[in-house]
Order: structure tokens, then C-alpha cells, then sequence
């Protein structure tokens, strides 16, 4: 069997398993109100419920102050034009609705119900939706084939009253429509001006020529192609979207159309532009080849082709990437918070230029982690915003919501922007963006990772995936023979280094790491005897490893406990210069935002000066995922430090504030007030003002690692870690019983710090 099969096989497995591990499929619903009590469920339901029900009957849009409305939105489909897959049917389509849903409330917050309809005739499938469109703020449709996806959209937008958009469409044409207008500037081009080849001519092409044209494209100098060749006025039975596009011209072919072109829009199939085709363009062409995956013309042919060229594609592993994302969750977004009646042409055009001007401000430093980039700027390189840039929700919606408030159907106008930027904030759900922002990073750049307890199924499986995800290059230390086994025994079959350390191919390596634990530690109770038996326990043989610079990182952990698989790493490996000791902090995703802990797993009691340093490496810990810290220094008095371990941690403060002034940090304070923006305004002279803290240092281990455990207990949060900060070199241990996930986040930090020792 060929590798690329055998990834294949892998890769389809693992989104098989994916999708059915419980619960089933992407999405749920749960409660967002209480209901532990006899008295919540009597307001729930009944009879509580019938006062809602009679102010809405009273008053129709009162539905929106009562119920979940004005936050949700039905992704429908039946399954006719499914991306990539044809005519599959509405079952079939189900996971790819869901998965829409997931974008909707990952990006934007906003909540989801997916409906496949059994319907093909384009009228019952309209009346169906019409009948289920009161429970809705807004409709998505989504997969509906061409040409009734243009009949279907155009009854529903006349006949309904709620923002409703056919994403395959308009999402392309509006994210498209940004890059082009950029493109152009750097292109020196004016859009009245340049000659368009669209390639394709389905519903999306047909909604971008339209588009284009709004924003001052010349209809006379576009030429539409589909499978038979240019749409001229020679050709017969064409459907109506198609004769909005008839061309008068002699030219039959995509090679002929494209002769001295200024634009090509693909939204067609990989491959059917030549190099031939894009060297008979005009001077600093643009080129959006949009088909998925596999391009029109492929990008390094392209750029190898024509430096010149202004290119992009729909692959998130190039510059420049029209991406859907960029643009749905926002509009609806904003469109729902102004209860607005539809989504007009003024609402989309509002989106194509506030994705247009986002790329030409400065970006965050959290994108440029994101992308593994030192700088990103406005260029041919970027010319439209990264789907992992933050400032989208505000920019986009904003701008659609005023425009749909100046347009005249907003039943809700906004009346305070600023207030509304931050309620945009404060409602994305958990932040996992910071996973993965961070691993798209250690994408960009992976360093080999070496996995402890390579014969453990969990260990098995995130390799598997660090390895097929291209995270790192992972490899398994323990065993050959176990681990071997262990992969037959769960049908894995990847090929990754198995590192014995009793394997006769490693008496070298035993060797020279025996002489360095020597030297080392021979003033420590090392013998020889000793000094031979370690190094074929792999808990010394993998920081042995690491130090000798035979791996870039190392996780470690999993069986055995904390303190028993510390205590070699700290023995071999040194300490950052400066640090005197080592801490661990735990990364925690809550439902708004992350937090950080420390230290959770090695300073028993930590001094005043081990409080001090603690905090300063957690400050640069978390500025790495570019974060601002905000430093609480916790006890269980506010200010007051009566208590000796109150008295401890406010001599740590006052030594911070007077050895690092630009810290913000401040206590001793509890962590309900440091967590709380109304607590915090109580003490007007705290350096944390009302902003509420992020990380939280502990004053001793007890108090951290039960905090901590709590959470991960009953899963109230996402837990990362524990990251090992005061280290020379990457190493992190698990805790025992690591999900695969928790693995898997764990080797990403690492490839990240890797990455940053090898910078310095």
C-alpha cells in the first residue's frame, strides 16, 4: 500500500471517529437559564412560560426580548450541490451542516439549527421553509444547486422578512470582491478598467460577476466561461443567469479569453489553466484560483510562471486565501443584532470594504504568531484578512449592521457603537481560537517532538495526529517491541521513529548520555553502576536526549506521577539563565477568555522571592501566546494581609511593583474579586484598575493544583498543561491519564517554545 493511500485510509478513519465518538455528530443544544429548582422549571415552562407567550402574541416582536430568536439561525440545505460531492442527498449532507453550524458559533457566537429537507421541487422546498422560518432570526441555505439555488433565494428574500443569504453564492462573491479591490490598488488598476475572465459559471460565479459589477466592474469587459467555453452570443440554451453574461466576442476558449486579460476568477476545477495561458495575461495579472483543492493553476507554478502575478487561492497553506469564513459569521452577526429584515446589497457591500480596509490596517500580534510571520503587511502577500484575525466580528459587523440601519431594515438600530463592540467581545463562546492559533504556528515551522510512554493508546493517537496534522515530527520513546504491538493491536499504521533506549542500535548513545549524567551528577550520588542503569530508563534517557539536541522537545508523563518523572528532567536539564526555579503553569479556556495558573505542580510553598519570580515567568509565558497579563497576586484576604501567607504574597507584590514597574500585577486579592469587574472598581488604587486579571498566581501549590483539578474534574473549562516555565530547553510533563487532546495541545506548546530557542 502507497503512503499517500495509507494517509488517506488514516485520515478517513480519524473523521469517521470523530464524528461518531459521543455525542454524535458537532453539535447540541443545552439550557441558558437555570433549571435546578422546582421554581425554574414553573418559569421555564408551566405555567411560568404563558406571560412570554401572551407579551409576544400582543406583541409579535417581543419574540425577540423572549426567546433565543435573535441569536439563531437555520442552516438548510437538501443536499443537491454539495461541495466537492455533488447531488448527495439531505442525510448525507447533515455533517456538512453541521459543520457550518460549528463555524457560525465558533466565530461569531451565534447559535445554529441545521435542516436537510427531502425536497428537490424548487416551490415545495420554498413553502417548506416558509413554514419553519418563524423560528428563525436568519436563514442560511447552503449546497442548493444551480439553477434553482436562484429562484429558491429570490422568493425567499421577497416572501420573508429575516436575514437570509445563500452562502454559496454571496459568501464567495463578498470575500472575493475585498481581495479584488485590494489586488487592483496593488496592482495599479482601476476596476473600471480591467478585462475579467470568470471561469465557472454556477452560483457563485454568477453571484461574484454580479458583485463586481456593483462596485464598478464594466459588464462589457467580462468573459464568463463554463465547461463548453466562453458564453457568447452564439451559444443557445442557456439558462437566464447565464444570458446576463453573453458576451459579444469571437472568442470560444478559456486560453483565447484569457489573452491579455487583466483578472482570472476560478470557481471551476484544479488544473485547467496552463502556464501558457497565464504568460499570455497582461502586466501584473490577478489571479484567484478558488477550486478546491486543487486550484486552477497551482500557486508555485504560478509564481514560478510570473512573479508579477497578484495571486489566491482557496487553500489556507498560501497567501492570500478567499475563505467564506471571513465573511458569514460576521454578516449574520451584525444582521441579527439589528433585527434586520434581510440582508441587502448595501449590507454586502458594506462587508467587501470592511474586509478591504481591515487588511490595510496593522496586524495584531496575535495573527502574526498565528501564521509563525515576524511581519505581515499590506502586499501582494496579503491583500485580505487571516480567518484567525480576532478583529473580524467587530469590523464586519459593525459595518453591516450600520449599513442595514442606514439602508432602512433595521427594526433594531444600534444606538451605542462602542457599547456594541464590546458586547461583540463578550460574547464568543470559549476561546479556543488560542488552540488554534497555536497550532497553526507550529504548523508553519514543526520541530521534533519525542512522546514518553510510547506503548499507551492516548500517546499512540496523538502522535498520529501531531504527525498527519503536520504539527510536529513526532517520535515514541519505550519499547519497540510494545509499541509495535500496541499499533497492531489498534490498526495504527504510521510510520514514525521508535526510540529504544534498550535496543542494542542505542549502546553509542547509551554511552555518550552515561558520561554526560556523569558529569552531571557525580558529586550527587552517580556511580558508574548508577550512572549505566539510568540511562536505559527512558525517564532519564528522554531529558538525556533532549539536552544532547537528539529531539527539540519532549512530553513526558502520563503513567507515573508528577513528582517522580520531574525530579530526572530537573536533574539533567538546566535552568534558563537567571531563573533560580522551575514552575508550571496550567492554561485554562473558560467560556470567555483564557486564564493562566501558577504554579500548579512543583513549588511546595513557594518564598516571597519564589512568589516574585513565578509571577515574572508566568508575564513572559504568556505573552509568547501574545496576551496581555494581568497579574493577580492571590490570597484569602483582599489588601488587608493579616494571615502569614497573605503577608507573603504582599511583600511579593511590593517587590514586583518596585523591581518591574510596567507589570500590571497587584494583590494579595481573592480570586472571585480579581476575577470580577465590580469587585475590582471596590479598590480604585489596584494596579489591575477594573479589568479583570488573567493569570493567577497561587500561594502555594495546594491551593493551585486542587483549583486547577477541580476544573478539569468536571470539565467545566479546557485545561492545558502543566507548561514548565525556568527551563533551558522544551520539556513539559503530562498529568496522569492525559486525554489525546491534552496531549496533543501539550507537544504544541512544545513545538512552540522549540521554536522560539531556535530564534534565540
Amino acid at each position: 500500500m502507497s503512503t499517500t493511500s495509507r494517509d488517506q485510509i488514516a485520515f478517513d478513519k480519524a473523521a469517521l471517529d470523530y464524528h461518531s465518538q459521543e455525542p454524535k455528530g458537532k453539535t447540541e443544544v443545552i439550557p441558558s437559564k437555570p433549571h435546578s429548582s422546582q421554581r425554574d422549571l414553573s418559569l421555564a415552562y408551566s405555567p411560568g412560560v404563558a406571560v412570554p407567550c401572551m407579551a409576544i402574541h400582543d406583541d409579535p416582536q417581543k419574540v425577540y426580548d423572549y426567546t433565543s430568536k435573535g441569536n439563531l439561525v437555520a442552516v438548510i440545505s437538501n443536499g443537491t450541490a454539495v461541495l466537492g460531492l455533488g447531488d448527495i442527498g439531505p442525510e448525507a449532507s447533515k455533517p456538512v451542516m453541521e459543520g457550518k453550524g460549528l463555524l457560525f458559533k465558533i466565530f461569531a457566537g451565534i447559535n445554529v439549527f441545521d435542516i436537510e429537507i427531502n425536497e428537490k421541487d424548487p416551490d415545495k422546498f420554498i413553502e417548506t421553509v416558509k413554514a419553519i422560518a418563524p423560528t428563525f432570526g436568519g436563514i442560511n441555505l447552503e449546497d442548493i444547486k444551480a439553477p434553482e439555488a436562484f429562484y429558491i433565494e429570490q422568493r425567499l428574500k421577497e416572501e420573508l422578512d429575516i436575514p437570509l443569504m445563500h452562502d454559496d453564492q454571496h459568501g464567495t462573491a463578498i470575500i472575493s470582491a475585498a481581495a479584488l479591490i485590494n489586488a487592483l490598488e496593488i496592482a495599479g488598476k482601476k476596476i473600471g478598467e480591467v478585462k475579467m475572465v470568470i471561469n465557472g459559471a454556477g452560483a457563485a460565479a454568477v453571484a461574484c460577476g454580479k458583485l463586481y459589477i456593483s462596485l464598478g466592474l464594466d459588464k462589457n469587459n467580462i468573459l464568463m466561461c463554463d465547461s463548453k467555453g466562453v458564453i457568447h452570443h452564439r451559444r443557445e440554451n442557456l439558462t437566464p443567469e447565464k444570458l446576463n453574461f453573453v458576451a459579444q466576442t469571437d472568442k470560444e476558449t478559456l486560453a483565447e479569453a484569457l489573452k491579455g486579460a487583466d483578472v482570472f476568477i476560478g470557481l471551476s476545477k484544479g488544473n485547467v489553466m496552463t502556464a501558457e495561458m497565464l504568460l499570455s495575461m497582461a502586466e501584473n495579472p490577478i489571479v484567484f484560483a478558488l477550486a478546491n483543492p486543487d486550484p486552477e493553476i497551482s500557486y508555485d507554478l504560478a509564481i514560478a510562471t510570473r512573479p508579477d502575478v497578484m495571486m489566491a487561492t482557496g487553500r489556507s497553506d498560501f497567501p492570500n486565501q478567499v475563505n467564506n469564513v471571513l465573511g458569514f459569521p460576521y454578516i449574520f452577526r451584525g444582521a441579527l443584532d439589528v433585527q434586520a429584515k434581510g440582508i441587502n446589497e448595501a449590507m454586502k457591500v458594506a462587508s467587501v470594504y470592511a474586509l478591504a480596509e481591515l487588511a490595510k490596517e496593522p496586524v495584531p500580534e496575535m495573527v502574526k504568531l498565528a501564521y509563525n510571520v515576524t511581519n505581515i503587511s499590506f502586499g501582494k502577500d496579503y491583500f485580505i484578512p487571516k480567518p484567525f484575525d480576532n478583529r473580524l466580528i467587530t469590523k464586519v459587523s459593525i459595518a453591516v449592521a450600520k449599513a442595514a440601519m442606514e439602508s432602512g431594515i433595521a427594526a433594531k438600530p444600534i444606538e451605542d457603537f462602542e457599547a456594541y463592540e464590546t458586547q461583540l467581545l463578550d460574547r464568543m463562546g470559549r476561546d479556543e481560537k488560542l488552540v488554534r492559533m497555536m497550532q497553526n504556528r507550529a504548523k508553519a515551522n514543526p520541530k521534533r517532538v519525542t512522546l514518553g510512554n510510547g506503548e499507551e493508546y492516548n500517546i499512540l493517537k496523538a502522535a498520529q495526529i501531531l504527525l498527519e496534522e503536520g504539527i510536529a515530527y513526532p517520535s515514541l520513546l519505550g519499547s519497540k517491541r510494545l509499541i509495535k504491538e500496541r499499533m497492531t493491536q489498534y490498526g495504527m499504521d504510521f510510520d514514525i521513529p521508535i526510540i529504544d533506549p534498550n535496543d542494542d542500535e542505542q549502546k553509542e548513545t547509551r554511552k555518550k548520555y552515561r558520561e554526560t549524567l556523569l558529569n552531571k551528577r557525580n558529586r550527587k550520588g552517580v556511580n558508574e553502576y548508577k550512572a549505566k542503569r539510568y540511562v536505559r530508563q527512558r525517564d532519564y534517557f528522554g531529558p538525556l536526549m533532549l539536552e544532547h539536541g537528539d529531539t527539540d522537545a519532549l512530553i513526558v508523563g502520563f503513567s507515573k506521577s508528577y513528582s517522580s518523572i520531574l525530579k530526572p528532567i530537573l536533574e539533567i536539564i538546566p535552568k534558563k539563565p537567571g531563573v533560580k526555579k522551575a514552575a508550571a503553569m496550567m492554561m485554562i479556556l473558560t467560556a470567555k477568555k483564557p486564564l493562566f495558573f501558577a504554579d500548579t505542580s512543583i513549588n511546595k510553598n513557594p518564598s516571597v522571592e519564589d512568589l516574585v519570580e513565578i509571577a515574572k515567568m508566568a508575564e513572559i509565558a504568556v505573552k509568547s501566546f501574545a496576551i496581555e497579563p494581568r497579574i493577580a497576586m492571590l490570597g484569602y484576604e483582599n489588601f488587608s494581609a493579616k494571615a502569614d501567607s497573605s503577608k507573603k504574597v504582599a511583600e511579593a507584590v511590593k517587590i514586583l511593583h518596585q523591581k518591574y514597574p510596567e507589570m500590571i500585577v497587584d494583590g494579595e486579592i481573592q480570586p472571585d474579586f480579581a476575577l470580577n469587574s465590580d469587585h475590582l472598581a471596590d479598590y480604585p488604587f489596584s494596579k489591575l484598575g477594573t479589568n479583570p486579571a488573567n493569570v493567577l498566581v497561587f500561594p502555594n501549590l495546594e491551593s493551585a493544583n486542587l483549583s486547577y483539578k477541580i476544573i478539569r474534574g468536571i470539565k467545566a473549562a479546557q485545561t492545558i498543561g502543566p507548561i514548565l516555565m525556568g527551563l533551558d530547553h522544551p520539556v513539559h510533563v503530562l498529568q496522569m491519564r492525559s486525554s489525546v487532546d491534552e496531549i496533543v495541545n501539550l507537544a504544541t506548546i512544545a513545538v512552540l517554545d522549540a521554536q522560539m530557542k531556535e530564534k534565540k
